[in-house]
C-alpha cells in the first residue's frame, strides 16, 4: 500500500473512529497498550522502529533490573499470554535481567494473536499531525484523522491514519548532554567515539573495548552505578583497568544506600558502590561541572569547573549515564501543553516532580493527567514524565489501562485509576526504555 493509498482511504472516511489506534514502540508500555485494546476489541498498529520488540531493553539487556516480575507484568498482558498457554515465571519475587523480561515475557507477548499481526517492525516516526491541519489550525480539528508519518528501513517514506496516537516511545535514544547546562559540551563531536551510551555490556560484548583503560562514568543514578560496579570487577582480572566516577553535585544522593528502599536490588547498588570507593576501587570526583570536552592523544579530557575552580580530568573513555530527556522534533504540529520545568503533562508533572516524589509515591494517575488540548493524543511510559527519573512500570500499566478505557468510551473505568507501589526512598531511573532502573 502506497502513502497516496493510505492518505486517500483517510480523506474519504466519514467516521474516523473506524481507524486504528496508531501506538508509537514495541515496548512494554507499547505492548500493554496493544493488549488492553485488544482485549477491548478496538483495532491498532503498533510502530516499532527496531526489528523486534523491547529493541532499547534488548540494548541493555545484560543488567539487572531493580523490580521483581510481580511489578513487570501488565495484568491484561498476563491475562492474554496465560489463556494461550504461558506461563509466569516461577519465582515472581526475583528480579530479571533486561534480557529475561524479553525472553520471557515481551518476545511471547508481542507473538499473541491479535498483536503479532498489527506490529509494523523497522519503522521510525518522524512526524505526527492531523490531517490537512498543521497547529494553528483549529476549525474541525477534532474530527480531522492524525497522520503518522514513518520512514522504513529501505527509505520509504509512509503515512498511516488513525483515530488516536499513543507515544510510549521512550526516552533511551534521547540521553541527557555531559555539560550541566543542559547542552552538548563544545567539542563533544570532535570525540563521539569515545564517549559511549549509558549501560554498555563492560562484561560481555563490549569487554575488550574497556580492559586495560581508564574509563569515566559522568552521572549519579543507578546506571551509572551498575556500570561502575562492572568495571571495579573487570579492573580484577584485566590490569590497567581504571575507574572514575564523575559527578555534578557534592554527593551522589540518587544512588546513596537507602535502607527504607522496599526495591532491595536497588538498595543493594548503593551499598556496593559506596564500598568500592571507600576500598579505592572507584575513584569519585564530586562538584565537577563539564563544559567542554577535547581529544588528547587517543584519549579525552573533560574541562569544566570544581567549586569554582578551572579543572581538567584526562581519561580514556567517557560512559554519559546523565538520565534522559524526551524526544519532542517528532511532535511539533501536535497541540501539547507540557510543564516549563520536567517537559511532563502539566497535570502529571507535580504528581511526579523529582524534588518532591521517589518511585513509590507518585500517585495513581491516567487520561485526566494525560490529556493534551490535542484530543486523543497522549504521551505515555517513561516519556510521559519527561525528565523526571521516577518512572515504574507498573505506573505506565496502569496509564495505558486509563486511556483505553477512555478511547472505549468506558468513562468509569478510565478516571477510577488504583496503583499500588513499594516505597522506595530515592529514585532514579536513568533508563529511557519505558522500564527504567526502578521497572
Amino acid at each position: 500500500m502506497t502513502l497516496q493509498d493510505l492518505t486517500s482511504r483517510a480523506a474519504i472516511s466519514d467516521d474516523h473512529t473506524s481507524l486504528p489506534v496508531l501506538i508509537i514502540g514495541a515496548g512494554p508500555i507499547g505492548l500493554a497498550a496493544a493488549a488492553n485494546l485488544l482485549e477491548r476489541g478496538i483495532d491498532f498498529t503498533v510502530i516499532e522502529a527496531g526489528d523486534l520488540p523491547a529493541s532499547a531493553i534488548r540494548l541493555w539487556g545484560h543488567t539487572r533490573l531493580f523490580s521483581p516480575w510481580r511489578h513487570l507484568i501488565d495484568p491484561v498482558s498476563r491475562r492474554l499470554l496465560e489463556s494461550s498457554g504461558w506461563r509466569a515465571p516461577a519465582d515472581e519475587s526475583r528480579a530479571p535481567t533486561g534480557t529475561e523480561m524479553v525472553d520471557g515475557y515481551l518476545a511471547p507477548l508481542a507473538r499473541i494473536e491479535g498483536i503479532r499481526s498489527r506490529i509494523r517492525y523497522g519503522a521510525r516516526v518522524v512526524a505526527v499531525t492531523r490531517q490537512g491541519m498543521d497547529r494553528t489550525r483549529s476549525a474541525g480539528r477534532e474530527k480531522a484523522p492524525f497522520v503518522v508519518r514513518l520512514e522504513t528501513g529501505d527509505g520509504e517514506t509512509l503515512e498511516l491514519a488513525g483515530r488516536a496516537v499513543i507515544d510510549a516511545s521512550g526516552t533511551y535514544g534521547t540521553p541527557n548532554p555531559l555539560s550541566s547546562s543542559g547542552l552538548d559540551p563544545a567539542g563533544v563531536t570532535e570525540v563521539s567515539d569515545l564517549v559511549l551510551h549509558a549501560l554498555p555490556d563492560v562484561r560481555g560484548a563490549d569487554r575488550a573495548r574497556f580492559a586495560g583503560r581508564h574509563t569515566t562514568v559522568v552521572g549519579a543514578g543507578h546506571s551509572a552505578a551498575n556500570t561502575l560496579i562492572a568495571l571495579a570487577a573487570l579492573a580484577e582480572s584485566e590490569p590497567g583497568t581504571r575507574v572514575t566516577w564523575l559527578i555534578r553535585n557534592a554527593a551522589a544522593v540518587r544512588v546513596s544506600p537507602s535502607a527504607d528502599d522496599e526495591l532491595a536490588d536497588r538498595a543493594r547498588l548503593g551499598f556496593r558502590v559506596e564500598q568500592l570507593v571507600d576500598d579505592g576501587a572507584v575513584e569519585r570526583i564530586d562538584s565537577f561541572e563539564i563544559s567542554a570536552v577535547r581529544r588528547r592523544g587517543d584519549g579525552i579530557r573533560l574541562i569544566g569547573s570544581r567549586r569554582g575552580e578551572a579543572v581538567s580530568h584526562d581519561t580514556d573513555l567517557v560512559v554519559g549515564a546523565t538520565g534522559f530527556r524526551p524526544d519532542l522534533t517528532m511532535l511539533r504540529e501536535v497541540r501539547l501543553q507540557l510543564d516549563d520545568i520536567v517537559e511532563a503533562p502539566v497535570r502529571l508533572a507535580p504528581l511526579i516532580d523529582p524534588n518532591l516524589h521517589s518511585c513509590g509515591t507518585v500517585a495513581p494517575h491516567g487520561v485526566d493527567e494525560l490529556r493534551h488540548p490535542e484530543p486523543g493524543f497522549f504521551l505515555v511510559g517513561m516519556k510521559s514524565y519527561g525528565r523526571a527519573p521516577t518512572f515504574l512500570l507498573a505506573t505506565g500499566y496502569e496509564q495505558v489501562r486509563s486511556v483505553v478505557a477512555w478511547l472505549d468510551g468506558d468513562v468509569r473505568a478510565a478516571t477510577v485509576v488504583q496503583l499500588t507501589l513499594p516505597a522506595t526512598g530515592v529514585c532514579s531511573t536513568d533508563f529511557g526504555s519505558g522500564s527504567g532502573c526502578c521497572a
